[in-house]
């Protein structure tokens, strides 16, 4: 037997050779089994959603439903007056599967409708799990399920389209609290506003949060109800269709944040308890509520769960033309023990028996069957063990995942901020924490995401300025605490973007130190949507310094996606220095320099790089990012020969570096 490639690059990993070949093995037979031998795809496999849910047929409707644990079922709504009658009764066929036929005439576009399901114990009202459009009764608060069937539906102009990942380059994005409005912002206003911000700013890609439905708007949509349904509170299927399109069209490609990790615990609105019974979808006994989400576990161990799972990847790619997914809560599935509780200290942590065979059957599935549906798609993994693998091949001992969260970084900006005085800023520990990651797998690096600008955290901006931002952020008020958290948020983005291996991300308004938190309506607030936004005024403002830190990340994305693979180039520490807080590295003919030092600025202070001349391109001391204007950005700077150095091809490049500034330089 052939030795995997995961355990090739990283020979550490070799006492775990069994349970890592054992992993694939088993991802091999279940990919056997759905696919029966290989007469079908996988691909074929998860095409659920063209035979379940409502479908137009060539006689009217037909509607199929999954439901073994269901005697009878009725389709109630607007057509029949939400009463069970025997001409709207689904027929059980085969394998828990009902089937109705109906006549054109019997349903319309924006008919309201649900399922009456009874089983051995009771009955009750459920959404069906297959919809694909939800919407909620503004007066009782009541969801059902819709029917969706313009005569003109929305026609994809771009159809080809091919996602930049050289490099990839993410913000991070929710629908509705991209308004600046006091309200639920929508589709068709996010892709007339904010879209053409994106495009400005130079990011190539945008992960949309809580698209899937779910009941609770607070949830950030990570307690999802109906898998297939976009969510309503930002408009129709056809408006987020115009959306993803426009994105396109204008070269930035569209990711879901997507929840296979667990369910919303509802019963009438979700899953719960679909045919009566509580294991249809989700694990029996103590298995079944995830302890800490309040929220119910997926039985990836059941070929129905990985159907329904499965064609709900393909469906999202295939009816919206999404380009990938980023996987919530990898951790939490990865593990029987959820991740809760564990160090995860060493490699024995990952492989002694914690570990959920059949989810991580399912995450190599999934990622198997994207790529298969679009090979240029991006799969992303949110995962803090560190588990190895995660982001390569699965013919090569993986999961399949493009790419990793890097998720130690935001930990130790925050910890480094909460914990060190700025002259103990240690940059050597900067450099490890922001290029620390398994050498054979990608990943998105980013300073802080949406999880670091929710109520009850503070965002890196919030953190360094707290208060001083309400009163001191006019151009010209001259406020010290201002000053440094201004110089120490463009910095600590600078280092964390221009370290990356795959690809770097930011949060809707975090580029340019959105002020205070998020905090969705909810009854501890009096239902205020006031937190719930993003003030775009703020930035838009040129009196105010908040568009210095938008400008400086404009120019920030612009630098890194202007280099073709920029995130694949070499990249070489130059330099660290524990006692003057100066840290420099190259990638190709760019030279990154620090200065986290917080009151010595050094002249003539030198670094051996290729011989040349070098010229600065960008700097955060720019007094048109808010800085002082300390370093003429027009000077040319001629390396020093130095005999020492000429059979290693280096020279002295020598600068003179502000306190608390980075600048870069390009060879000419």
């Amino acid at each position: 037997m052939s030795v995997l490639r995961i355990i090739k690059n990283d020979p550490w990993l070799e006492p775990y050779s069994q349970a890592i070949q054992g992993r694939q093995d088993y991802f091999l037979q279940k990919e056997k089994e759905l696919t029966q031998n290989g007469k079908i795809s996988l691909s074929d496999f998860a095409s659920g959603y063209l035979y379940f849910g409502l479908h137009p047929s060539d006689t009217g409707w037909v509607f199929r439903e999954w439901a073994p644990g269901a005697t009878n079922i009725y389709l109630i709504g607007d057509f029949n007056g939400w009463q069970e009658r025997e001409e709207y009764r689904l027929k059980r066929i085969e394998n828990g599967v009902f089937e109705i036929n109906l006549p054109a005439a019997a349903l319309h576009h924006e008919d309201l409708y649900k399922l009456k399901i009874h089983w051995p114990t009771g009955e009750g009202e459920r959404i069906p799990a297959w919809t694909r459009r939800v919407v909620q009764d503004e007066q009782t608060h009541i969801f059902s399920a819709q029917v969706w069937n313009p005569k003109n539906p929305y026609s994809f102009k771009i159809r080809d389209f091919v996602p930049n990942t050289a490099p990839l380059l993410i913000y991070e994005c929710h629908i509705g609290m991209a308004s600046s409005e006091e309200k639920v912002g929508s589709y068709k206003e996010f892709t007339q506003n904010i879209l053409p911000r994106i495009r400005a700013d130079g990011y190539n890609c945008i992960q949309i949060m809580a698209i899937q439905e779910h009941p609770y708007y607070g949830s950030f949509g990570y307690h999802v109800s109906n898998f297939f349904a976009a969510s309503s509170r930002f408009g129709t299927p056809d408006d987020l269709k115009e959306l993803i399109d426009t994105a396109h069209a204008m070269k930035i490609s569209v990711i879901m944040d997507i929840v296979h990790s667990h369910a919303v615990k509802n019963e009438i609105e979700g899953l719960g308890r679909f045919d009566g019974t509580t294991n249809q979808y989700f694990h029996d006994g103590a298995r079944r509520e995830h302890p800490a989400w309040d929220s119910l576990c997926f039985d990836y161990g059941k070929n129905e769960v990985l159907h329904f799972l499965l064609s709900n990847c393909k469906f999202w790619l295939e009816e919206y033309k999404f380009d990938g997914f980023r996987f919530d809560g990898v951790t939490s599935m990865l593990y029987y023990s959820h991740g809760l509780g564990e160090s995860f200290s060493n490699y024995g942590d990952y492989y002694n028996g914690n570990e959920d065979g059949d989810a991580i059957c399912y995450l190599s599935l999934a990622n198997h069957l994207i790529h298969q549906v679009n090979k240029k798609a991006i799969t992303i993994a949110e995962e803090v063990s560190g588990m190895p693998g995660l982001a390569l091949p699965v013919k090569d001992g993986g999961y399949g995942f493009d790419y990793r969260m890097a998720m130690n970084i935001p930990d130790y900006w925050i910890k480094i901020i909460k914990e060190k005085k700025d002259q103990d800023w240690p940059v050597s520990v900067i450099w490890w924490e922001t290029t620390n990651r398994r050498a054979d797998e990608k990943t998105i690096s980013y300073a802080e995401s949406h999880d670091q600008a929710l109520v009850g955290d503070k965002t890196i901006i919030f953190r360094l300025i707290d208060a001083d931002m309400y009163w001191h952020m006019a151009v010209g008020d001259q406020n010290m605490t201002v000053d440094r958290g201004m110089a120490l948020h463009k910095m600590i983005r600078l280092v964390t973007a221009s370290s990356i291996n795959g690809g770097y991300l930011n949060f809707t308004g975090n580029e340019f130190g959105h002020p205070e938190w998020i905090d969705f309506p909810r009854e501890g607030n009096g239902w205020s949507y006031k937190y719930a936004r993003r003030q775009w005024n703020l930035v838009d403002n040129p009196d105010l310094k908040y568009h210095f830190l938008g400008d400086f990340d404009k120019a920030l994305i612009h630098l890194i996606g202007g280099v073709k693979n920029f995130q694949s180039s070499a990249i070489q520490k130059v330099w660290d220095n524990e006692k003057d807080q100066i840290l420099a590295f190259r990638r190709d003919n760019l030279v990154f320099v620090f200065n986290f030092n917080p009151t010595t600025s050094f002249s003539g202070y030198g670094f051996l790089v290729p011989p040349g001349k070098y010229k600065m391109i960008l700097n955060t001391d720019d007094p048109a990012f808010g800085g002082f204007g300390l370093v003429d950005k027009t000077i040319e700077h001629l390396t020093v020969h130095d005999p020492l150095y000429a059979g290693e091809n280096k020279e002295w490049l020598k600068l003179y570096i502000p306190a608390r500034t980075a600048m870069v330089l390009s060879e000419l």
